[in-house]
């Protein structure tokens, strides 16, 4: 809930809570909702979840509206309600567990090929994505499921239905949101199990930023060679997400991170529609066009912060605090001077 601090006498007096909606408010299509929670579902709303979303519903398909994979390769159910969600949609998503939890290897493997436009192996792919030491076996996939209700509110019957599952050892969280407007402006609240942890959007952070090489296997020279951190194409709102006084790593794959830069002030730039980057200063060695890449291996990046990074997207999430930002840029820096 958010609430208005109201003062007098430079002194806060009260606190004055603020009239939400949800989407039905405006009209909205629950599509637009599953939309929106797709796209975010990694780097905003689940910054520290580490999911890869593998397929999203079918029209006039009995499906759930999202469904992602974990590092544990655990199936993770979304049901999302553009209003208020009733015991109807706890229901509705333990149907949808129940199929789910039936799905063979090549069933889901066939859903999240068709829904990531690719030949690759659902298991290769999750390997990838989570740099494991090697691909899960497919019968260990989709072993256990997940389920997470997302609506405007809950009604009691709601709670009650979910209370009671969970104690019959069923995984299943409602997740609310709320939109606010403010000003003018709409805002989208939103709460992220287990303690909505996220990082503060004004807190300088570490990044590991990917050098988009499937994109172009030039884009790491156009990054390095002018002192930019950069994306492309569909990917490229990922430099919204970067600010000044940030360290990025320049991830690149199938090697590792190549080199760190901290991110200068100034505004984000479009040279044309493909391209948003922003101007660095790099801390470390940086790769030569021509010569051997050298970089620390991903596994080394894990074992000196201690975490877990879903390595699939433009932005590795987890993000690091400036503290271990700046432990890993310097280990970073000794790494690779041994190669220079």
């Amino acid at each position: 809930m958010l609430y208005k601090l109201s003062s007098s006498d430079g002194k806060l007096k009260e606190l004055e809570p603020v009239e939400f909606k949800d989407f039905s408010s405006y009209g909205n299509l629950e599509k637009d909702l599953e939309e929106l929670i797709a796209n975010s579902i990694l780097e905003v709303l689940f910054e520290d979840a580490g999911l890869m979303p593998i397929f999203q519903e079918r029209r006039r398909q009995p499906e759930a509206d999202i469904y992602a994979l974990n590092e544990k390769g655990e199936l993770v159910i979304f049901e999302l309600k553009r209003g208020s969600a009733d015991e109807g949609a706890v229901h509705q998503v333990l149907r949808y567990a129940e199929d789910a939890g039936q799905w063979s290897y090549a069933d889901l493997q066939e859903k999240y090929q068709q829904y990531a436009d690719t030949n690759k192996g659902l298991s290769d792919a999750h390997e990838e994505a989570f740099n494991l030491k090697k691909a899960l076996d497919p019968k260990d996939i989709n072993g256990k499921q997940h389920l997470f209700v997302i609506g405007g509110a809950a009604d009691s019957s709601l709670i009650k239905a979910i209370d009671y599952w969970k104690k019959q050892g069923v995984s299943i969280e409602f997740l609310p949101y709320r939109i606010y407007e403010l000003g003018g402006d709409k805002y989208f609240e939103f709460f992220a199990p287990p303690y909505d942890i996220h990082s503060n959007p004004g807190s300088k952070k570490g990044v590991l930023f990917d050098t988009n090489k499937s994109w172009n296997e030039e884009s790491i020279w156009y990054m390095v060679e002018r002192g930019r951190v950069a994306a492309f194409g569909d990917a490229k709102r990922f430099v919204k997400y970067v600010n000044p006084g940030d360290i990025v790593f320049f991830s690149h794959k199938g090697h590792g991170l190549v080199a760190a830069a901290e991110v200068n002030k100034g505004e984000i730039k479009s040279p044309d529609a493909n391209t948003l980057y922003r101007d660095v200063t790099f801390i470390t060695p940086i790769p030569r066009k021509g010569e051997t890449i050298r970089a620390m291996p991903f596994s080394m990046v894990s074992e000196i912060t201690g975490k877990s990074f879903f390595w699939a997207r433009t932005i590795k999430v987890p993000y690091l605090s400036m503290d271990e930002a700046k432990n890993l840029a310097g280990e970073l820096k000794s790494y690779l001077e041994r190669y220079t």
